[in-house]
């Protein structure tokens, strides 16, 4: 399958953002840093919403880089709940760039992340069930 026949996640991102020339590294590519930062962001956002309530992340897992992003591309995060325990879930994301001068989506990043739900105090707390999640309207 080549780049422009990849499959994007369906529905729509979960965020949208331009990657400016702030965010790049010495060779012109935007951090790696940048775009986890993004990706945390973007998933903590679906996490906080399935938990209805306060989330950390606590681990990320299957972390792949697999294209550059570059300055002037829109990097557009989708991110789902892809399981959910007690009081932790994991949230897949899908880190897609908008080539704006070819007008093409390629995948860029994807991965896993954990979060755990947490209370107040920052201590662990069961994740509600499903039917007690926030609406997403």
């Amino acid at each position: 399958m080549s780049q422009q026949e990849e499959k994007r996640p369906d529905g729509e991102a979960t965020l949208r953002v331009s990657a400016m020339p702030r965010d790049v590294n010495i060779n012109g590519d935007i951090f790696g840093g940048w775009v986890l930062s993004q990706m945390d962001s973007a998933s903590g956002i679906v996490a906080g919403q399935r938990a209805k309530g306060r989330v950390a992340t606590v681990a990320v897992d299957a972390m792949k880089f697999i294209r550059p992003v570059k300055v002037g591309n829109i990097l557009c995060v989708w991110a789902w709940v892809e399981r959910v325990g007690r009081t932790s879930m994991a949230v897949r994301i899908e880190a897609w760039a908008f080539r704006n001068r070819r007008g093409v989506y390629e995948k860029v990043t994807e991965a896993v992340f954990t979060y755990v739900a947490i209370d107040e105090d920052g201590k662990p707390r069961p994740v509600p069930a499903e039917d007690e999640v926030w609406p997403t309207e």
